[in-house]
């Protein structure tokens, strides 16, 4: 799983210990309600109780990635073998009685918080602006692993674990970033055959000349007057 780009940013090196352990990878369809569980198995291992842990997700509608809610199994750890928790020891104040360190309990990135997923309140009216973005980013980072665990991990696992799956991610990858970029070329060529045809229509408007005006030929039954030289009026007939 570590080699899947999805999968690898939640893999912690404490947890590679535990993941020896895993031996299967199994999803199914659930009805009621609609949704699917995968199911981790383990052997027998000296970090928890458990023999499979089941992540289940209810979706709102089948046929569209909603997510509801989201149920995780409850990890059984053996004493100080919590791979989500971490002791911290803080140093006593200076002039304390009690002079032994502090030891607190925190949570840490561990790939089995997976099974703790984020919960919605049954009151959702009451979460704030900012709060319900977070629970929202939250609930589709925890989907996104568990569909990348159903669709590319468990029907390519031996591909996965060779590496050749990995190979084979990054050509998808490659691929369709030369399908864009053959898309962003076609678009380019395609500008530069219309500036052409605008230039050569420029082009011929230019080379076509204007023609003279002609006077319109007169109509039939009409007279035209003619002007003698210099302008002069013809003379005007006189009865005699």
């Amino acid at each position: 799983m570590k080699t899947n780009e999805v999968l690898s940013v939640q893999i912690t090196d404490r947890d590679e210990g535990a993941l020896k352990y895993l031996k299967d990878i199994k999803w199914c369809r659930i009805d009621n309600p609609k949704g699917f569980k995968i199911d981790f198995y383990f052997d027998t291992n000296p970090f928890f109780k458990n023999s499979v842990l089941t992540k289940t997700y209810h979706m709102i509608d089948d046929n569209e990635p909603i997510l509801e809610r989201a149920i995780g199994t409850e990890i059984d750890w053996y004493p100080g073998k919590n791979l989500t928790q971490k002791l911290m020891k803080k140093k006593p104040k200076k002039g304390a009685k009690n002079a032994k360190p502090v030891t607190k309990t925190e949570q840490c990135e561990s790939f089995f918080n997976f099974f703790s997923p984020p919960q919605v309140p049954d009151d959702d009216e009451e979460l704030d602006e900012e709060t319900a973005e977070n629970l929202q980013d939250l609930m589709e980072q925890d989907y996104d692993i568990g569909s990348t665990i159903r669709d590319k991990i468990i029907p390519h696992a031996v591909s996965w674990f060779t590496g050749e799956a990995c190979q084979l991610d990054e050509l998808e990858d490659v691929d369709e970033e030369d399908d864009e970029d053959e898309e962003d070329g076609d678009e380019d060529e395609d500008e530069d055959e219309e500036d052409e045809d605008d230039e050569d229509e420029e082009e011929e408007e230019e080379d076509v000349k204007p023609r003279k005006s002609r006077q319109p030929a007169p109509k039939k039954g009409s007279i035209v007057q003619r002007s003698g030289p210099a302008g002069e009026q013809p003379p005007e007939c006189k009865q005699q």
